[in-house]
């Protein structure tokens, strides 16, 4: 007999990182380090969006620290069909051209959730409750 104290936990939540969050963690920003150690500290599944590999990584020797990054993250997530469809109604709904964040996002949605790691936490945002 389960307790209703947390017996049946469900999976740890899936962190995605955006550019913005590789390039921090790339930098070595301790506040990005410190929020993906823990995210792979409880086993949370931490993925990239393909997007976002296109959007940080661009074929020289200055790409070293992505690459470290990249190693790291271990899971790279494709851009599906469902993503873009989700990512065009997000763009609809925002009337923006943001397309790439709107993929991130899309990732997040499509997973029923999960946490976005991005490198504008310094500046705050309002979440779109109408968009999911």
């Amino acid at each position: 007999m389960a307790s209703s104290r947390g017996e049946a936990r469900s999976a740890p939540q899936r962190l995605i990182l955006d550019s913005g969050a590789v390039i921090a963690l790339a930098r070595g920003d301790q506040r990005a380090r410190a929020f993906l150690a823990r995210a792979l500290e409880i086993m949370s599944p931490v993925e990239m969006p393909v997007v976002v590999v296109a959007e940080t990584v661009r074929g020289g020797p200055r790409d070293a620290p992505i690459h470290r990054i990249l190693k790291a993250v271990g899971t790279i997530s494709e851009t599906r069909e469902a993503h873009g469809r989700i990512a065009g109604r997000l763009l609809g709904i925002s009337r923006t051209a943001h397309t790439v964040d709107a993929l991130v996002v899309a990732q997040a949605v499509e997973a029923r959730g999960a946490q976005i790691l991005t490198g504008g936490w310094r500046r705050p945002r309002t979440p779109c409750s109408s968009c999911l």
